[in-house]
């Protein structure tokens, strides 16, 4: 398992679709991007929206965004997915949370994958 940005350029030469995995939480983040990659795709990966919507800024190629909802810093994952649809709107978003208590207003609808996973 490795941890992908942009500041590593083997991520940049990594065949397939380039998904942006933006997860918190060290081990969830490393279990959905070893996924994606054992699928065929490149994976990006932020620790918070701040860092993933700071890759968008810098106009990285990515083809989908793939987000966790609850995370510090002052992006969170909903805003990553406002970010998104305002600057890059043909960019699909995938929202997923293990918190998840209300119901989230995403707008012109779009995927939802809320699970509530325990790691002990």
């Amino acid at each position: 398992m490795h941890s992908s940005s942009l500041s590593d350029p083997a991520v940049l030469t990594e065949p397939g679709p380039r998904v942006l995995v933006v997860e918190d939480e060290l081990l969830l983040r490393m279990l959905v991007s070893d996924y994606l990659r054992d699928a065929g795709f490149a994976v990006v990966e932020a620790l918070n929206g701040d860092e993933a919507i700071a890759i968008l800024e810098a106009g990285a190629a990515i083809d989908l965004v793939f987000t966790d909802v609850r995370m510090p810093g002052s992006a969170d994952g909903l805003e990553v997915l406002s970010f998104v649809r305002r600057t890059r709107p043909s960019i699909p978003v995938v929202v997923t949370s293990g918190h998840l208590e209300a119901h989230v207003p995403l707008g012109r609808g779009g995927p939802v994958l809320a699970q509530t996973l325990r790691i002990e």
